[in-house]
């Protein structure tokens, strides 16, 4: 699994011109499945990520998790994440998991970032998205399975 964590001003996501998911500040999280991905391994980033402390406190210093700060989560997939680019100039995209398994464990990473988080917006898996995001320091954490 790979997650990409922007720290946001604000957030939004758009299909064919409609705004699908929309938040004020919090975090926007791209999300990549990749083919040995587990709900487990689910379970420990959105854990994680619920007590990451990436908020400034009062002195500057980054010390408040989301709940802190009452922020907000846009979730949005991309397989992209997985994307090798050590041959050739078209990018492999081999170790992303199945678009079937990768939609199960990103409905699941939702779900399981509803009970925790108090607004989860998303964007549509497999749909052409734009994104549109204000990075707040900017603030981006890169997280890989592979390294966990």
């Amino acid at each position: 699994m790979r997650v990409v964590i922007q720290r946001v001003n604000y957030g939004k996501v758009t299909v064919e011109g409609e705004v699908i998911g929309q938040i004020k500040k919090g975090y926007v999280v791209f999300l990549g499945v990749g083919k040995d991905d587990t709900k487990e391994m689910v379970d420990k980033y959105v854990e994680k990520l619920s007590k990451l402390r990436i908020f400034p406190d009062d002195s500057g210093k980054t010390n408040c998790s989301i709940a802190d700060v009452c922020g907000e989560l846009l979730v949005i997939s991309q397989f992209t994440l997985y994307a090798d680019c050590k041959k050739g100039n078209r990018p492999s995209f081999t170790n992303a998991g199945s678009p079937q398994m990768a939609k199960e464990l990103y409905e699941y990473f939702i779900e399981r970032a509803k009970h925790i988080f108090s607004k989860v917006e998303t964007g549509s898996f497999g749909a052409d998205m734009k994104v549109e995001l204000e990075n707040d320091g900017p603030f981006t954490l890169i997280w890989d399975s592979v390294e966990w």
